[in-house]
């Protein structure tokens, strides 16, 4: 489905409430009052909208290693087996994103899990069982993280910047880990989303009000809104672009790339030895030529054409949800 193809008011309830969702006892009244509906029809419509596929979820985006650890990994799977393996990787519950892409490496998957210890022993868990060892792909620097944007003109929304170095850290509890974990699969499509949220933990609907808006504040949670199922609404071509630089030269160039329109993800990760590149960047298009101008455009214009460059698109899409975190077994020192 095409995103013109949306009615006013769900395009208003798609785009434009990706971030900074109600934190109140009736959003859906409150965000009725914003676009002049009754409460009752902006919930029933975005269930629809769930339901359909457009909506993954409405609900909470964390920040990339703050609650456990992650990394992207990639397997070189034979084409005959691609289906069967896929389907395996996707069973893990700390598998949250798994897409096939044109390359070599043609599985590509995001692993969570609740320290660095427990996600290596995934990684080679998946190994063994498919006898594709995966390559670990860390983040190491992030420029710009956000998968927000305008469904028009496939622009981002810039956020704001996150917490400086020395910011306080923050404490979860369990309370707040069983508020992690009862949003997992977003908002409850009820009257009062929160008070329900906070049955299932144990808390009052103030403290889990008051706790998303902390989490908002101090950047560990980097969005709560509507989160769109982009490929649905017409944006297909999806290209991960990708260039060899010196770790160095990737952490001065990546702020000039991440500023860039067109780019809505763009960080550095660590290479492995078979897979020198280093700085990436994620080009959301709805044509494929569309993505591949606009990667010869961000090479020129960051000077890394001198720089060996892949552009990996997406094929299947095999999983994609938001990703479960699982508490420690000691309290947790959220950085």
């Amino acid at each position: 489905m095409n995103s013109a193809l949306l009615n006013p008011l769900e395009y208003r309830l798609l785009n434009d409430f990706q971030r900074d969702f109600p934190l109140c006892s009736d959003p859906w009244a409150q965000l009725g009052q914003q676009l002049q509906a009754p409460g009752e029809l902006i919930r029933t419509t975005l269930h629809r909208l769930c339901h359909t596929g457009l909506v993954s979820r409405v609900g909470a985006v964390f920040a990339p290693n703050r609650l456990g650890a992650s990394t992207l990994a990639a397997m070189a799977v034979p084409e005959t087996r691609l289906a069967e393996v896929a389907a395996l990787v996707s069973s893990y519950p700390g598998i949250n994103h798994n897409y096939q892409r044109e390359h070599r490496y043609n599985l590509w998957f995001v692993a969570s899990s609740r320290d660095q210890t427990r996600l290596a022993q995934l990684l080679a868990e998946l190994g063994q069982r498919t006898g594709c060892p995966p390559i670990a792909l860390p983040l190491e620097e992030e420029f710009h993280i956000d998968l927000g944007f305008d469904l028009a003109r496939g622009t981002r929304h810039r956020p704001p910047p996150g917490p400086p170095s020395g910011a306080p850290r923050t404490y979860l509890t369990p309370a707040d880990w069983a508020l992690v974990t009862a949003l997992h699969e977003g908002l409850p499509w009820v009257a009062r989303p929160y008070h329900a949220l906070a049955q299932r933990c144990g808390l009052s609907e103030h403290q889990v009000l008051a706790r998303l808006a902390a989490w908002q504040g101090n950047r560990l949670m980097r969005r709560f809104g509507v989160i769109v199922q982009h490929r649905p609404l017409g944006y297909r071509a999806n290209g991960m672009a990708v260039w060899a630089l010196p770790p160095a030269e990737a952490s001065r160039l990546g702020p000039q790339l991440a500023a860039c329109e067109g780019v809505h993800l763009c960080y550095r990760r660590r290479p492995a030895p078979d897979w020198p590149y280093t700085l990436y960047a994620m080009l959301h298009g709805q044509a494929r030529d569309e993505v591949e101008a606009r990667h010869q455009a961000l090479s020129l214009h960051c000077e890394l054409t001198d720089y060996p460059s892949a552009l990996l698109f997406s094929t299947t899409c095999f999983k994609q949800c938001g990703a479960r975190y699982e508490a420690p077994r000691e309290p947790a020192l959220c950085l």
